[in-house]
């Protein structure tokens, strides 16, 4: 069967010179962030990427066909698409032999990302441990991506509505290298700090290059994490998002809400709380991150 695989041209041509490319996810776009925010916040984020000197690849399923990179008018219209499927890897073929639309979730970017050769992949923050997973077994497939694809994935840590205790230990358990850049501690999306400390530390995009081609080198299956602390100027304080997270939990409880629709919720949740504070602070992280994966991309290239 041929894999209905399209690189945009951009993304074609980059990969054919040995460029640095720095995928990104759709999930973001479609159940992230609000219209226009999510428009405005993809395109920035490509824009910093080409800054910095790579080419990004914004990953989605469209009728059908996966696409690594997207057009300007392709973009616009995910973003303002409904009833776009949330994909992780248990459902990302399904979607593409119905020839359907969907978002590529952590899990779903990077199979996408290793398919079309790209070693980086910049995101806000990674799924994990749910609260209350030891009787939910509330657990997400970002996990086991890492430990089996090698892609190295730049993250704010995971989001902080998670277990993050637990989800340190699942990742150590399955062998992922966890990375801090710039401090000991673990960062927590909208906060600097978690209270863990991190496995690794490496403050040199040149040192993690390294890293990443050493593993492909010694066989070892699975990517890196890379967790890069949100900026000082745009975080939330972990004391002051705990009651916030706490009552956006209650709320889902109250209604049901569970599976794939618990993390959109809780996020869509604590934007109203926060009266908008926690949407800025996503949309900084994700700039950082951006920017520090197409630092690593361009290292990888060089270095290889």
């Amino acid at each position: 069967m041929t894999l209905p695989l399209i690189l945009a041209p951009e993304v074609q041509a980059a990969a054919g010179a040995g460029r640095p490319i720095v995928a990104l996810e759709s999930t973001i776009i479609t159940h992230g962030m609000p219209w226009p925010q999510n428009l405005e916040t993809a395109r920035k984020v490509e824009e910093t990427v080409r800054e910095a000197g790579a080419v990004p690849a914004t990953i989605a399923i469209l009728d059908g066909r996966l696409h690594v990179g997207l057009e300007r008018a392709q973009l616009q219209a995910l973003a303002q698409a409904k009833d776009v499927a949330k994909l992780s890897r248990a459902d990302l073929a399904v979607c593409l032999s119905r020839g359907g639309n969907g978002a590529t979730t952590v899990a779903a970017t990077m199979i996408a990302a290793r398919l079309a050769g790209i070693d980086v992949f910049a995101t806000g923050g990674i799924g994990g441990v749910h609260k209350g997973a030891e009787l939910s077994f509330d657990i997400s497939a970002d996990l086991q991506e890492l430990a089996a694809t090698p892609v190295t994935v730049v993250a704010a840590g995971a989001k902080a509505i998670l277990d993050l205790p637990k989800t340190l230990e699942v990742l150590e358990t399955l062998g992922v290298p966890v990375i801090s850049v710039g401090q000991d501690a673990l960062p927590a999306f909208w906060s600097r700090d978690s209270g863990l400390k991190a496995p690794l530390r490496m403050d040199d995009p040149a040192q993690i290059a390294r890293s990443h081609l050493m593993r492909q080198a010694l066989g070892i299956p699975g990517g890196q994490l890379v967790t890069n602390p949100i900026p000082v100027a745009d975080e939330i304080a972990a004391e002051v998002l705990a009651p916030v997270i706490a009552q956006a939990q209650t709320d889902a409880e109250a209604q049901g809400i569970t599976a794939k629709n618990v993390t959109p919720f809780l996020l869509q949740r604590i934007f109203e709380l926060t009266e908008g504070d926690s949407l800025e602070a996503n949309i900084a992280l994700v700039l950082n991150n951006a920017r520090l994966a197409a630092a690593i991309a361009t290292e990888i290239s060089t270095q290889r």
